[in-house]
């Protein structure tokens, strides 16, 4: 018996393109939230919301890559 696990192949489309749509929002209120922090003189949460907003954006990309 082997303890690897199998893997379940590629997502279906409809999946990816879900999974990249979520986080496309997800990416926008960071990216809002960022915004507003910076505007208001608060840096650190500015900076902080701002690399969420790129790294949830990294993570779309990578969901519709994936395949």
């Amino acid at each position: 018996m082997s303890s690897e696990p199998e893997d379940p192949g590629p997502r279906p489309l409809v999946e990816r393109v879900g999974l990249g749509a979520i986080a496309l929002v997800m990416a926008g209120l960071f990216g809002t939230l960022s915004v507003a922090a910076l505007a208001s003189g608060e840096v650190f949460v500015g900076v902080m919301a701002g690399s969420g907003a790129l790294m949830t954006l990294w993570a779309a990309a990578s969901s519709l890559r994936r395949g």
